[in-house]
């Protein structure tokens, strides 16, 4: 088996192969480390995929623009010959690459960009092209800034960088550094300065590095932009948009795997909104760039490499509230929204093998929330699962399962049953990671509970 450099970090494209730490003939344990390699960001280990030997070591430490995927090393396999494991390329799990979501998402059959390709936004014929989420993102602010020139953009690393995850590419070049602003490494004072120009009248874009870092800004979030208009008597409008990735990447550990969707839907005054897929994406933002309210706009970095058709047209708009059905079934009701829609149409064969046929509902917008389509679903299905990445514990889902119970309680033949992550700091380690996330045989169970399939 070839190792292969991995994309340890999302816009990694070359690394540096700073340390070796194992020899060859050495024999390794799947998950031991094996060298380091410095990324864009910041110096990472490198796991064995695999048990086996260190069969030849290909590329010298102290070596520099190594192109990622490229085979750096030979590990032999038990059962494996020599010349298999020499010439045969088998891609090293890249435990932050984009493209890899999770094992649960890459292996199952379901084409899941097709899915949200047929999404119909509205009868109209848009003229659509494949894209990724980033350059779905980065299409939306660039023709909102070309129509409103009172749209700009700010944060770290937004304009000589291109934004830390490339979202901003190009930007900076199109409309000049008085539009495309690089901050300080300072959330609370940017954040500030950001909401002072939305009261002034102007329509910032303000970009956390990621929505871990917006906690050092939270008392503006809350108390400025959120409250504002209320406390000046609908006098003071905030048109505001704090956008960034939420929520566990891969291996990043537990002060930057956070995710944020309850904590900001708990306040009253922000708008908050997270899209599973690059159409959902565009459409989303451009409608909270326009709204004249605070709203929380959470992306998900896994998420910024997936690709769907997206229409090219600049009045191509998704309001917020409105949530999307992706399959149309009887049997049950799934809600999700971001990466826990991936993670439940991973789990979607599986759930037809069991002769189901699930409505599967995208929520988009948190806040404000779909509530007839959700209520119009259970009355047809009668039994639910809610499927979220972050902690269970006084949980958005928790809130939705009470919001269900409360309106459609009499229509309901099971117990509500909801699928989070677990209650504990995100661990480092990547096997651990993936059991403190939802998973696909904990969507599985749930379903099968729901339905008295056990």
């Amino acid at each position: 088996m070839n190792i292969l450099l991995p994309a340890l970090s999302p816009t990694m494209e070359q690394g540096n192969l700073v340390k070796w730490l194992v020899k060859e003939g050495q024999q390794v344990n799947s998950g031991d480390i094996l060298a380091e390699i410095e990324t864009d960001k910041a110096t990472m280990e490198l796991e064995s995929p695999d048990d086996g030997i260190i069969q030849k070591i290909i590329v010298e430490e102290g070596a520099e623009n190594i192109s990622v995927n490229s085979p750096i090393a030979v590990l032999k396999v038990e059962g494996e010959d020599e010349d298999s494991s020499s010439n045969s390329i088998v891609e090293e799990k890249s435990p932050n690459s984009e493209i890899n979501i999770s094992n649960d998402i890459q292996s199952t059959s379901v084409n899941i960009s097709s899915i949200f390709n047929n999404q119909v936004a509205d009868d109209k014929n848009w003229n659509e092209k494949e894209i990724t989420m980033r350059e779905a993102l980065n299409n939306a602010i660039a023709e909102e800034m070309e129509l409103d020139k009172d749209v700009f953009l700010l944060g770290e690393e937004v304009a000589e960088y291109d934004g830390a995850y490339k979202v901003t590419q190009g930007l900076l070049d199109k409309f000049g550094s008085e539009r495309v602003l690089d901050t300080p490494i300072s959330e609370h004072g940017f954040t500030g300065l950001a909401i002072g120009a939305a009261m002034a009248g102007l329509k910032p874009i303000c970009e956390f590095m990621t929505f871990n870092f917006s906690m050092q800004a939270i008392d503006q979030i809350i108390n400025s932009a959120a409250k504002s208009l209320y406390m000046s008597g609908g006098e003071i409008n905030v048109p505001i948009v704090f956008r960034g990735p939420n929520g566990a990447a891969a291996r990043v550990a537990a002060q930057h795997s956070q995710c944020f969707i309850s904590w900001y839907s708990h306040i009253p005054g922000l708008i908050v909104v997270a899209p599973s897929n690059a159409r959902d994406a565009k459409g989303l933002l451009k409608s909270s760039i326009r709204n004249p309210n605070p709203v929380i706009f959470l992306e998900h970095e896994l998420l910024y490499k997936e690709k769907a058709n997206v229409p090219s047209e600049s009045d191509f708009l998704i309001p917020l509230g409105k949530a999307n059905v992706i399959n149309e079934g009887s049997d049950l009701t799934i809600i999700g929204f971001s990466m826990s829609v991936h993670r439940i149409l991973s789990a979607f064969p599986e759930i037809q093998k069991l002769g189901l046929n699930p409505d599967i509902i995208d929520l988009r917008s948190i806040k404000p929330l779909d509530e007839e389509c959700i209520y119009q679903s259970v009355k047809k299905t009668n039994r639910v699962v809610i499927v979220e990445d972050g902690w269970g514990n006084t949980s958005f889902g928790s809130h939705l399962s009470y919001l269900i119970q409360s309106k459609c309680f009499d229509y309901l033949d099971s117990e509500i049953v909801k699928v989070s992550g677990k209650d504990v700091p995100m661990p480092y380690a990547e096997n651990l990671e993936a059991l403190a996330l939802p998973t696909k045989e904990e969507i599985l169970s749930a379903v099968k509970k729901v339905t008295y399939k056990n």
